[in-house]
């Protein structure tokens, strides 16, 4: 398998997340001594402690996906390794931050590291686990989100790089699979508007989707050599 990293923007993001959670720590604390030392100025520790706690909130953010190892990319490259040189995997160097092309298709890997519980039940997606997981969203875990629209997006900004770039290359649609990274994600999903696997199946998964595909190894090549993205 062909592994393209754009390692200058994970460099940059983590440095980025480095300064973030320093200097949010920072406020914290200056926003607590405000409250204790200078009551009077109270609004003013209102104000340190809002702003301290974005500024961590968006280290965390950037720091989960490019300073802690193992990063989203390097467990994504571990689930697939094995696969042969007709696959491509792109991180961080495509219209999406991780793109899988080869035999399977054009596939668009979202991973999310939550625990716990997963299920979508009535178009809403819900993550559960008692007091722990409670806490840990509040200090240091996003919430599930909306996985579904995080897809659409990505799919959405890679298909307009295609009928932009590519419009006459004849690539088959691209699709999407939604990936939990952590072993700790009891995944309960049945009807999910996109398959959501844990990531010790991915390479499973895109095996099976290759049969179902059945493209040639030249029709992966040039696949390959139509989406090289710079």
């Amino acid at each position: 398998m062909n592994i393209i990293c754009n390692e200058q923007l994970i460099q940059r993001y983590r440095r980025i997340a480095n300064i973030t959670n320093l200097l949010g720590m920072a406020v914290l604390v200056g926003g607590l001594y405000i409250t204790f030392a200078l009551p009077e100025m109270i609004n003013y520790s209102f104000l340190a402690l809002a702003i301290g706690y974005i500024l961590t909130q968006v280290g965390i953010y950037l720091m989960t996906r490019y300073g802690r190892s193992p990063r989203p990319d390097e467990l994504i490259d571990t689930a697939l390794k094995g696969l042969d040189k007709r696959y491509s995997i792109y991180h961080y160097s495509s219209p999406v931050p991780h793109l899988l092309v080869g035999p399977a298709g054009i596939w668009v890997l979202l991973p999310k590291y939550q625990r716990g519980k997963i299920t979508y039940e009535r178009n809403r997606w819900r993550q559960s686990g008692g007091l722990g997981l409670m806490f840990s969203k509040i200090m240091a875990q996003e919430g599930i989100g909306r996985p579904d629209l995080d897809i659409e997006a990505e799919l959405r900004n890679l298909n307009k790089y295609i009928n932009k770039n590519l419009p006459d290359a004849d690539l088959p649609d691209p699709e999407a699979v939604l990936i939990f990274t952590n072993p700790d994600a009891d995944i309960q999903i049945e009807d999910a508007p996109t398959p959501t696997i844990p990531i010790r199946k991915l390479k499973e998964f895109i095996r099976k989707k290759a049969k179902n595909k059945n493209l040639s190894e030249e029709r992966a090549d040039s696949l390959n050599d139509k989406l090289m993205f710079s």
